[in-house]
């Protein structure tokens, strides 16, 4: 642990702020693609969001199920944004059902699904949540639950693990 001083001028006292050094972890930008291997989806592009504690998929066409002892949930995905022909049929376990409030103020239950992210050579396991997002700008959001000892934001970046060709 790292003790720093500061010296407050309004109160003549020295105030002890306690800094943890943080690990040499990679640096992302604010948008990036990345793959979602485990839902069949080799690229989509993710905003990287720091105001969402949890992430999000667009998702449509949700159905919750049971298989076996299993509570499941079957969707379609458009990855690409603006495009609503390419779609991609997923299947995952849903661990959770959480109320998420939206940019907006509005709260829905979401189911919540983990899954592998890829980032350029980077992989971990992520929790998502499941919700429409067609009329969003990406049908991504990587929030900092997923980021949080994985990635660093830099916010003034994009693409830094590359372009989708």
């Amino acid at each position: 642990m790292i003790m720093i001083y500061k010296h407050d001028h309004s109160l003549k006292v020295n105030t002890r702020l306690k800094v943890e050094p943080h690990k040499a972890l990679p640096i992302i930008g604010w948008r990036e693609w990345v793959t979602l291997s485990d839902l069949g989806i080799s690229k989509i592009k993710a905003k990287v969001d720091t105001g969402a504690r949890t992430s999000a998929l667009h998702a449509y066409d949700v159905h919750e199920y049971v298989e076996g002892h299993k509570k499941m949930v079957r969707f379609k995905v458009h990855p690409m944004q603006k495009d609503t022909h390419s779609v991609r049929y997923a299947k995952a376990e849903v661990v959770d059902k959480r109320l998420i409030r939206d940019s907006g103020g509005k709260v829905t239950l979401r189911p919540v699904i983990i899954t592998t992210i890829r980032v350029g050579e980077l992989k971990w396991e992520i929790e998502l949540t499941l919700v429409n997002r067609d009329q969003m700008g990406f049908r991504m959001l990587l929030g900092r639950q997923a980021l949080r000892g994985n990635l660093l934001v830099n916010p003034q970046k994009s693409y830094l693990f590359g372009k989708s060709k």
